[in-house]
């Protein structure tokens, strides 16, 4: 009888299930070419500062090993690094696992979408499916499979440069919205001196009692005044008659009329004394129901609301009167304490304050700032384009005025227009804690927030900067570029005609209107116009334009040279010898 050796044949069958699982699995490894990969985008993009991808996998039939698994792993490879999506695992028919799984005989898919953060080392990589398979105890790593470039990245190259906003003595413009570009300066401030002449009831003689007032002596110093000092100008002296809102119309219009003549051939008389020169400007008006209703306003006789409620219901100035003369107790105190006060001829004189030169103002700002007031400092600010001349302005303000969140904060925009936002901010801060719910100042805080990297934060502030200005769309203009919201950006940056303009079109697919927009724009000498120029050159398969906008931007910026080089708006353009003259 044959002896069997059981300890050899159980040897024998693990050795027969191994070397079968590995079979299975190199045959796997083996036919790897029929597994197809379809990526969504071709070539890999980043938006809103991640890489997505889409991966759509298709097994054949009859390739999937009933009892393997296989986990797939997408790796973004470039100069210096890797990095790694997130895996994904499917499996054949008869593994006890929760995976997507593959037919043996029919074959299957999967579908696929991760993203991971852009970093610049990826602007020229490629994406690679990697793939480990398993039965048992058996694992199968296949070769790299390589499915797609990347990182298209012209997002990237928004120009992070946001806008701050210059702080003024806001001003309420024609809506009611303080406006931020309404300078509170003023060289010449208009002034005036009024004063009253009383006539008697139904007179038009001018009395020396009113004549000889206190008030009517001042009117005339005023004017002579005005008329002799260097820095004030009489522009004009007005007469304005009137009759009281009692009587018949006819007469109270040849009584104004007559008042008019005696007070305005009065004034004449008086500057042609004092040898004034001046406009006199004369009127009359019949009868004075404007002066009527502010008297009543201001005083306490009994029935006045009803007396007001009278003006308002009737425009006839007969049935006016009728009405009023209707409240007979009423009346009696109108007619002793209102109407005398409207038989009279207003006189005004106009005058006009002329003040500090351009260069006066300049030569304080710099020597003798406290000699002005904030408005004038604030004004010299604007008088030199002399950053320098332009923060010791604006820090003498701080000096001088330093409970004004302007002076601080018209510092802090000139260092950020100098690219210089780590310092602008802590005087943003400053100036934050003295006007703690200035939208100017919410806005410069942003864009430093901005500069820094915290769009979240930015965005919030930019969006309390509101009726701020022009500035705060641009700046969340480029908010928007950074987080992708390609369609929101072109409505903020529209018609700005700046390279961001440009660049949002380009990403919104409207290569026209970018290439307008970046023709127009205001900024000479940017090389990321010309950058731009040369992208939509690229897309639109016009090659002058891309060379003639690379050539003008490294010209301009010969670091260009390194990221157009690695630019996969250019992919199709790299082997090219004028290409590789620009790049070199």
């Amino acid at each position: 009888m044959k002896h069997f050796n059981f300890k050899s044949l159980a040897s024998v069958a693990v050795a027969s299930v191994v070397l079968s699982s590995c079979a299975s699995l190199q045959k796997m490894k083996k036919n790897a070419d029929q597994i197809s990969f379809k990526v969504t985008p071709e070539v890999l993009e980043t938006h809103g500062g991640d890489v997505d991808v889409a991966i759509d996998g298709v097994f054949p039939s009859k390739y999937f090993v009933k009892k393997a698994t296989v986990v797939a792993t997408p790796v973004l490879k470039y100069e210096g690094g890797e990095t790694a999506f997130e895996p994904v695992t499917v499996q054949g028919e008869k593994v006890m696992a929760n995976n997507k799984v593959i037919s043996y005989t029919n074959g299957g898919n999967f579908n696929y979408k991760d993203a991971v953060p852009f970093a610049d080392d990826m602007r020229k990589s490629e994406l690679e499916i990697r793939i480990t398979a398993t039965k048992g105890a058996k694992s199968v790593d296949f070769e790299p499979i390589k499915v797609a470039d990347g990182v298209l990245a012209t997002p990237t190259l928004v120009v992070n440069y946001p806008a701050a906003i210059l702080g003024v003595q806001r001003e309420k413009n024609t809506t009611g919205v303080y406006d931020p570009n309404i300078d509170p300066f003023q060289r010449i401030v208009p002034d005036a001196y009024t004063t009253d002449i009383k006539y008697l009831i139904n007179s038009a003689v001018l009395r020396n009692t009113e004549l000889k007032k206190e008030d009517i002596e001042k009117l005339k110093e005023y004017a002579k005044d005005a008329f002799d000092a260097e820095r004030k100008e009489l522009k004009s002296v007005e007469v304005s008659a009137y009759a009281s809102p009692d009587g018949e119309l006819d007469w109270n219009t040849k009584l104004s009329e007559k008042r008019e003549g005696s007070s305005t051939k009065y004034m004449e008389k008086q500057l042609k004394r004092q040898k004034i020169e001046a406009e006199l400007k004369s009127k009359f008006t019949p009868e004075d129901w404007d002066g009527f209703k502010e008297l009543m306003e201001k005083s306490n006789i009994q029935d006045k609301e009803l007396i007001l409620r009278v003006l308002s219901m009737y425009s006839d100035p007969e049935v006016r009167e009728r009405e009023i003369r209707n409240l007979s107790q009423a009346f009696t105190s109108v007619a002793d304490e209102i109407l005398p006060q409207l038989r009279r001829a207003k006189i005004t004189a106009n005058v006009e304050l002329i003040g500090k030169t351009d260069a006066e103002i300049m030569e304080l700002a710099m020597n003798n700032p406290s000699a002005l007031n904030p408005a004038e400092l604030l004004y010299a600010g604007t008088l030199t384009e002399d950053k320098d001349k332009q923060l010791m302005i604006y820090g003498a303000m701080s000096d001088v005025y330093p409970n004004d969140w302007r002076g601080y904060n018209n510092q802090g925009m000139v260092l950020a227009q100098q690219g210089r936002f780590a310092d602008a901010k802590p005087l943003f801060e400053k100036a934050e804690t003295l006007a703690p719910a200035e939208p100017i100042i919410k806005n410069n805080l942003g864009a430093c927030v901005l500069v820094e990297g915290d769009v979240a934060k930015a965005e919030e502030l930019f969006g309390a900067a509101s009726g701020a200005g022009a500035e705060v769309n641009n700046n969340l203009g480029i908010v928007a570029i950074k987080k992708g919201e390609y369609e929101k950006a072109v409505k903020l940056l529209n018609g700005t005609n700046t390279p961001n303009e440009g660049l949002a079109k380009i990403m919104d697919g409207d290569n026209a209107g970018a290439l307008k927009a970046l023709e127009a724009c205001p900024w000479e000498g940017c090389y990321m116009t010309e950058y731009f120029k040369a992208v939509v050159g690229a897309r639109t398969a016009k090659e002058n334009l891309m060379y003639e906008s690379l050539e003008k931007a490294v010209a301009m910026n010969a670091e260009l040279k390194a990221k157009i080089a690695t630019d996969l708006e250019f992919a199709k353009y790299f082997n090219e010898a004028r290409f590789q003259e620009i790049v070199k």
